[in-house]
């Protein structure tokens, strides 16, 4: 039973990093045969990470086609935007309040790691510390129903961003650039300033989408 959830688990992170990094486009059709041979396991545990997949609405199951994954169209890029800045920017109130030497420490070592990665062209590894500069930002804020569904965004909020640095890579210097512009609204305790910059932030990762 462990082995079997365990390959069920295998299954599902492959099949979902896949979709999120944009290497199974909107569109494509899942072969629980051939991921299971990807990963040396049989269909059974492919098919229950099928189900849970389907259930976060990233596949589809029809028993004529098989598995779609679900195309992530522009409204709803737009929707995850959206909420993602209703949240983070009520949470900078409380962030930039009265900022820790803690948080400020933690944002330049993700700033540190978005440097490199935008200098090598590490487009997994930028938005791994895109994701965690931002999430900072909300945990800081000590609202767990922030942070809950600042969470469920996740998923969302990873593949819109595959899908921008896709569409251009030249959108890694630029976010890079608007990441310390928000450090710094941080350290100088400005919540207006931190909501007028990733405002522009996302509004322009709007236009690109």
């Amino acid at each position: 039973m462990t082995d079997q959830l365990s390959a069920a688990e295998r299954a599902y992170t492959h099949t979902k990093d896949m979709i999120i990094r944009g290497e199974l486009a909107g569109g494509s059709l899942l072969s629980e045969a051939s991921i299971g041979a990807d990963l040396g396991i049989s269909r059974t545990p492919v098919h229950e990470a099928f189900l849970r997949l389907a259930a976060e609405r990233l596949i589809t199951l029809s028993s004529r086609r098989g598995a779609i994954v679900v195309p992530m169209n522009p409204r709803e890029s737009s929707d995850v935007l959206e909420m993602r800045e209703a949240i983070e920017g009520s949470a900078a109130t409380t962030a930039t309040a009265a900022p820790s030497t803690e948080l400020t420490a933690r944002l330049d070592e993700l700033l540190a790691d978005q440097r490199r990665c935008a200098a090598s062209g590490d487009v997994d590894g930028f938005v791994a510390a895109d994701d965690a500069f931002h999430t900072t930002i909300v945990e800081a804020s000590r609202n767990d129903i922030a942070g809950h569904f600042f969470a469920l965004l996740r998923d969302r909020q990873q593949r819109v961003r595959h899908q921008l640095f896709a569409v251009d890579p030249g959108q890694l210097a630029m976010s890079l650039r608007e990441h310390e512009e928000l450090r710094d609204a941080v350290v100088s305790r400005s919540a207006d300033g931190y909501r007028e910059i990733l405002h522009r932030h996302i509004a322009r990762n709007q236009g690109v989408l």
